[in-house]
């Protein structure tokens, strides 16, 4: 392991979660705005800005990056096919991250992977990929002014 590995490692913080907050995740990510502002309020910050981030906003990004979540950060990206997010995920050993970023993406042997390891988790990477779609969607609909 690198030095800069190690340094990383020490400054990632545990996204260690009850099934009763990841199903709060998955409502929020889905839209959800009163959970979402009860995890943000309730220990879960980090969730309820992932929320923001999964739509690409830049300052919820960021935070995830400067506060200790670069990882949930990485499974956004995944999700959007970014394959240096990817390879660190499976570098730093989050395979479970790493699979729900491909699944997300759309990849059937992730999901597969998920619907075994633990269906909650890839009840949240679908609706991740669900949000992602809709973003996709709405770039491309001729008919939106400036998604």
């Amino acid at each position: 392991m690198t030095n800069s590995s190690k340094k990383i490692n020490k400054t990632l913080k545990d996204i260690t979660y009850s099934p009763k907050i990841l199903i709060a995740w998955k409502e929020a990510i889905k839209g959800n705005k009163g959970i979402r502002k009860w995890l943000t309020i309730n220990g879960y910050q980090e969730l309820g800005v992932f929320c923001h981030a999964l739509t690409n906003d830049f300052k919820a990004k960021n935070w995830l990056l400067d506060n200790g979540y670069p990882h949930l950060l990485a499974l956004i990206n995944g999700a959007e096919g970014d394959q240096k997010a990817l390879k660190w995920l499976l570098q730093l050993k989050f395979d479970v991250l790493f699979h729900m970023a491909k699944a997300a993406d759309s990849y059937k042997d992730s999901k597969d992977f998920l619907k075994h390891k633990d269906p909650l988790l890839l009840a949240i990477a679908i609706e991740m990929e669900t949000i992602k779609d809709q973003i996709d969607d709405n770039y491309i609909d001729p008919h939106k002014l400036n998604p």
